[in-house]
């Protein structure tokens, strides 16, 4: 066999990473364009491959989870970042979170060991029309590349705001007034929770529903990802929404008094010496006084100094149904891919599982092999049929969920049942699509 066509991975994220590592196990030679540190983007702090931008979590482990079935899929599928995920993780419950520097670190130096590997840091502002590319330049794609890819696709790219939520110092928490717990009792107990009075929850919500907002254009017209709302936006629907939502108190009780708190704020550890704690669920646009000022009315939180306030960037996608195929190429070119949160998936686990598809799937081409769809029984597969065939406009990124799922062939009661043989089922078609194509 003639050595396999080099393929060009364009974005050094979580898509773009896996399908390296993917094209790289199969013998085929990648190049891995990244354009950080010589121009960076308004959200990355660093300039490491696969760097976690928004959170360190990589959420639930649980089958009857959407992110649990997606992630026990993926690893099965012999996901490469979501081993090195499980390598460097923090306690976080029945979460997988993970140290995010430790992380890419871990993802540079596999990747530095891959023979086949070789990355080259400059920005990419067009793409040739000769020859594979993955296109996983991720939603803070540069200018110049997504005018690019506005001009080949013939429409405009989508776009919605997206927020980040603030770190603190550990050292400057008041564990005097926090406890740490996961709910229920499960887990590790992780969490460092911050618990509110009646009171002191109604005059933190006052607060943080007049807080001033950080200008930015466009916000008029454009729409958050409602899965990361901000919290002040969560705030203003409504006084219980913050108490029934990411400040719910269920399944946790106060040791002091053993009772369960009015509200409780989630400190999650960011690294594994605990020196960095992520507020969760506090993605913000508030103005930087503004959050020191009403986050410091967190029980616990009065004198803690912020190692990372939070902000808001533009995320760009593509109108995946108008443009790719379940395979991840583009209906124009066969030789094009685009994966990660640039092609309509949303999360973490969703963009490496769409670097994965379109690395397995170049390395198939570059092959002379046909391209593969993932059954839709599955979690990747169902969320690769709904991005490239959803029917609504205009179209919207998408997570995982057991929505997403073919119905069983026989009905089944309760929601968790439902769950379980639906996961059931996945893991088995994924395992049998594996054994065929192996």
């Amino acid at each position: 066999m003639s050595n396999p066509s080099e393929v060009r991975v364009i974005g050094g994220g979580l898509a773009g990473t896996e399908a390296a590592f993917q094209l790289a196990r199969r013998d085929v030679p990648v190049t891995l364009y990244e354009m950080r540190p010589a121009r960076m983007t308004e959200a990355h702090r660093t300039s490491g491959l696969a760097e976690l931008v928004c959170s360190n979590s990589l959420k639930s482990e649980s089958l009857t989870t959407g992110s649990g079935l997606l992630k026990a899929e993926l690893l099965a599928y012999g996901s490469v970042l979501l081993r090195m995920a499980h390598e460097t993780r923090v306690p976080a419950g029945t979460a997988l979170a993970v140290d995010r520097h430790t992380f890419s670190q871990r993802v540079e130096e596999g990747l530095a060991a891959e023979k086949y590997v070789r990355v080259v840091r400059e920005e990419v502002e067009r793409v040739e029309p000769a020859g594979l590319t993955i296109v996983a330049s991720g939603p803070l794609t540069s200018p110049t590349l997504s005018g690019w890819i506005e001009r080949f696709l013939g429409q405009e790219n989508l776009f919605f705001f997206d927020a980040i939520s603030p770190i603190v110092d550990s050292q400057t928490i008041d564990t005097e007034r926090t406890f740490l717990a996961s709910r229920y009792g499960k887990g590790e107990g992780p969490y460092l929770n911050c618990p509110f009075t009646e009171e002191e929850f109604d005059s933190f919500w006052g607060e943080l529903v007049r807080a001033e907002l950080a200008e930015c254009h466009d916000f008029e017209t454009a729409a958050f990802f409602e899965g990361c709302l901000p919290v002040e936006e969560v705030a203003r629907r409504g006084r219980k929404s913050l108490a029934f939502g990411a400040l719910k108190p269920v399944g946790l009780l106060d040791p002091r008094t053993g009772r369960r708190p009015h509200a409780v704020a989630q400190l999650r550890a960011e690294n594994l010496e605990r020196t960095m704690y992520g507020m969760v669920g506090f993605q913000t646009r508030l103005k930087i006084p503004e959050q020191r000022r009403v986050f410091r009315m967190i029980p616990g939180l009065e004198k803690a100094e912020f190692l990372r306030y939070g902000s808001i960037h533009r995320n760009s996608f593509i109108n995946a149904p108008a443009c790719l195929l379940p395979t991840l190429q583009s209906r124009k070119r066969s030789t094009l891919f685009f994966a990660g949160q640039l092609s309509g998936v949303e999360g973490y686990v969703e963009s490496i599982g769409s670097g994965l598809l379109a690395g397995v799937n170049a390395a198939r081409i570059a092959r002379s092999e046909p391209p593969v769809t993932a059954p839709p029984e599955t979690a990747l597969g169902s969320l690769c049929a709904h991005i490239s065939a959803a029917l609504w406009t205009p179209f919207q990124p998408m997570n995982f969920n057991f929505g997403l799922l073919p119905s069983l062939p026989e009905r089944v009661r309760g929601t968790l049942r439902r769950r379980e043989a639906l996961a059931s089922r996945a893991m088995q078609v994924a395992g049998e699509w594996l054994e065929e194509l192996a």
